[in-house]
């Protein structure tokens, strides 16, 4: 039986992952801001310690920590799920709003990986999965600002895999597409409070897109639930996983536009070494 710590466990990803590891015989330390919320959402478990957490507060994820390894022993499995996201145009965000986006997304995410992570250590083994974005792969006009939130997870989880696995330890970094959630509700997502008419062509039209898509999303999430029991159950898990068509496609059409950009400027990226 494994033991897994998930993050933003009342809602969305963290709950339909923490059900199904639940149905799987593991055991879960489910966290939220407000553990009857996991509770209502999941029920009574003896396998379940639902845990108040919440992320911006690092003593919390200290304390969150500690309730579990002292129920359970041990942390196989940790899930970085909580999160948001917010959708302006970088010049319409706020330094308010910025670092309120920052300290969930990053530095909570940070604050939950330090906690656990000693005891992985002292295991020898363990697998972190932080949840990124397919923007956190690719920028999008709105959604610059959380974007570079993903971009950040997505080079903390690099520089994880590469310092943990002589230690036994796994880190992948996963990035869905859209997926049918909550995560487009006022719940999950915050508008910047400015909203600027020059940006209407653009970020306008991004916000006009999201309203519209809206439960409309092609990813189905109790797949990508059980894609994430697959990973951990993978003897050799990958340093990144992207979910869903959409994801796959956005991604490749990256890569050609990187490739292609290389190509036509490589005369002038390979002129400023020293001289020969």
């Amino acid at each position: 039986m494994r033991t897994w710590f998930i993050t933003g466990a009342s809602r969305g990803f963290g709950a339909l992952i923490a059900a199904q590891a639940l149905e799987a015989g593991d055991a879960v330390i489910a966290t939220a801001r407000k553990p009857e919320d996991v509770t209502a959402r999941l029920g009574e478990h003896p396998n379940l310690l639902a845990v108040r957490l919440d992320v911006t507060r690092e003593s919390e994820a200290q304390q969150a920590v500690a309730e579990g390894v002292e129920r359970f022993g041990r942390i196989d499995v940790l899930v970085n799920n909580a999160g948001y996201g917010i959708l302006g145009a970088v010049e319409e965000t706020s330094a308010v709003e910025v670092e309120r986006i920052y300290a969930t997304n990053v530095f909570g995410l940070l604050s939950v990986t330090r906690a656990v992570l000693p005891h992985m250590r002292r295991q020898r083994s363990g697998h972190v999965i932080n949840i990124s974005s397919l923007g956190g792969y690719q920028a999008y006009m709105g959604w610059g600002v959380y974007g570079s939130t993903k971009f950040a997870v997505e080079g903390i989880t690099e520089a994880l895999h590469q310092e943990l696995a002589p230690l036994g330890i796994h880190a992948t970094v996963v990035e869905p597409g859209f997926f049918r959630t909550d995560f487009l509700d006022d719940q999950s997502l915050v508008k910047t409070a400015l909203e600027l008419p020059d940006y209407e062509e653009t970020v306008g039209a991004m916000r006009r897109f999201a309203h519209g898509a809206n439960h409309a999303q092609p990813g189905d999430p109790s797949k990508l639930a059980g894609a994430i029991i697959g990973l951990v159950n993978a003897p050799n898990p990958p340093q990144r996983l992207p979910l869903g068509s959409d994801a796959l496609a956005r991604i490749s059409a990256k890569h050609s536009l990187v490739e292609a950009e290389m190509a036509v400027w490589q005369p002038l990226t390979l002129s400023t070494d020293f001289d020969a």
